[in-house]
């Protein structure tokens, strides 16, 4: 099985949790590749870019991958602009106007990808045997939550079922980062219209196989 990498460019580096979805989407529909993936950390550089075009062409280059996803919360803005909002940024750019890229734009926040699973929460908060009542919203509304950040946040202190000092000291961003780690089947985010079209994006993207020389086809066939 030959390899395969990707790049997510995120808003933030909470958004490194999109890695893993992205991830199980490529092996949907390219499952002959063994797919790697990566968050553009740009944090460390010098001359840090702001631009999202700069900010492209850094991933670009100190991240080099076969395929680039570009992660832009839709906020106030509908999807369809952050889409053109980004592929002006990569096609003004004599240096990523070939580049494969994917735009990644969750309506509200990342974390409306997260409240999917009642399982993977009380897994990610460190108590997967709690008991209380979880009252998490329905996936078909997720877009439509006004606070995902939020509510993600509460239904994980709830489930740690820690009490006192130690509720207080419950760090979010530690146990949100965990929440990917408890799902194994992320087919019920693809409700969500915001992450089927990745999914569909991403089904539509061409990797060629490389060749195989003659002399490894000959070893393959000599060890059948």
């Amino acid at each position: 099985m030959s390899t395969r990498q990707f790049t997510l460019l995120s808003d933030g580096t909470s958004d490194r949790v999109l890695v893993p979805i992205l991830q199980w989407m490529l092996l949907q529909h390219h499952p002959r590749f063994g797919w790697i993936g990566e968050c553009a950390d740009l944090q460390g550089l010098r001359n840090r870019p702001k631009s999202l075009g700069d900010r492209i062409k850094a991933a670009h280059e100190f991240f080099p991958s076969d395929l680039l996803f570009v992660h832009r919360d839709a906020e106030r803005e509908s999807p369809e602009s952050r889409r053109e909002e980004i592929a002006s940024a990569v096609a003004t750019n004599a240096a990523t106007s070939d580049l494969a890229w994917t735009p990644v734009i969750p309506v509200r926040m990342t974390e409306a990808w997260l409240l999917i699973s009642e399982t993977a929460i009380r897994g990610a908060s460190g108590n997967p045997n709690g008991r209380i009542a979880l009252s998490l919203p329905a996936i078909s509304s997720l877009e439509r939550v006004p606070d995902p950040k939020a509510i993600l946040e509460s239904l994980l202190v709830d489930a740690c079922e820690l009490s006192g000092r130690r509720r207080k000291k419950f760090r979010f961003p530690i146990h949100r980062a965990r929440v990917p780690d408890f799902v194994q089947d992320w087919t019920p985010l693809l409700a969500l219209p915001s992450a089927k079209v990745v999914f569909d994006e991403i089904e539509a993207l061409k990797f060629e196989t490389p060749r195989q020389s003659p002399g490894t086809e000959a070893v393959a066939n000599h060890e059948r």
